[in-house]
Formats: C-alpha cells, structure tokens, sequence
C-alpha cells in the first residue's frame, strides 16, 4: 500500500518545482519591493502636496475627522491605501499591455517555410528536365 506522505510529498515537489509556479513567487517578491517604492512616493511626495491642498500645511496623512465619542476617522490614510493601490494597479496595467504587445508581434510574425523534402527536390528536377526535354524536341 502506498504511503500518502510520500505521495503527498512527492506531488508537492513536483507542483513546486513547475515555472509557472516559480514566475509567480519572483512577481511576488518584486511586487513587495515595488510597493516600498509606491509607499514612499505616496507618503513622502504626494501626501506633503496633498497637504498643501487639504489645508494646514501638513501632511495628507494627518486628515482625520472626529467623531464622537473621541475616536477619528483617518481620512488620510484611507486616501494613502487608495492611492497606493492606483499606482500600483496603473503599473501592472502597463507591463501586461506591454507583455501582450510582445506575444502579438511574436504571433504576428509569419512562420518559415518549411524546407522541401527530398521527394519534393527530386520530383522537382524531373518536372524540369522533362520541361527540357520537351523544349528542345
């Protein structure tokens, strides 16, 4: 009888080991590291101008709306979260319209003629030396 750890193991390492698999653990750690960029660029560029903007001269983040009770509503950061998510959204749009745009030009391009086999070559030099042959009689 088989045993299913084995089995179990076995079917992981092979599920593992595929390139789809692999491609997608590499976009994820790039896409981790993209997201530091995005978030500074967020909370240490657009939000100090956003300030400006929303009033006090301070930044986006510290937008907050009271409510009763004593908590606060941190509109700022909910405009940094959707902010984020734009940017990061407009700049996976433009690297898959631009992988798409490769796989086009890739189909687009006609494929080679096959080679002619031998049969092809031989019938075609007996074709033209009965076209000779014919011409000179």
């Amino acid at each position: 009888m088989k045993e299913k750890t084995g089995g179990f193991l076995a079917e992981f390492r092979t599920f593992i080991s595929r390139g789809s698999v692999m491609d997608l653990a590499v976009g994820v750690i790039i896409g981790g590291a993209f997201k530091g960029i995005t978030d500074s660029l967020v909370n240490d560029i657009l939000n100090p101008i956003l300030g400006i903007f929303a009033g006090g001269n301070e930044a986006l983040t510290g937008l907050a709306i009271s409510v009763p009770g004593g908590g606060q509503v941190l509109l700022g950061s909910f405009i940094n979260a959707v902010l984020n998510f734009l940017i990061m959204a407009f700049v996976i749009f433009c690297l898959i319209k631009a992988m798409n745009r490769l796989h086009k030009k890739k189909e687009e391009a006609p494929p080679a003629p096959p080679a002619p086999s031998k049969e092809e070559v031989l019938l075609t030099e007996i074709r033209d030396l009965l076209k000779a042959r014919k011409e000179d009689a």
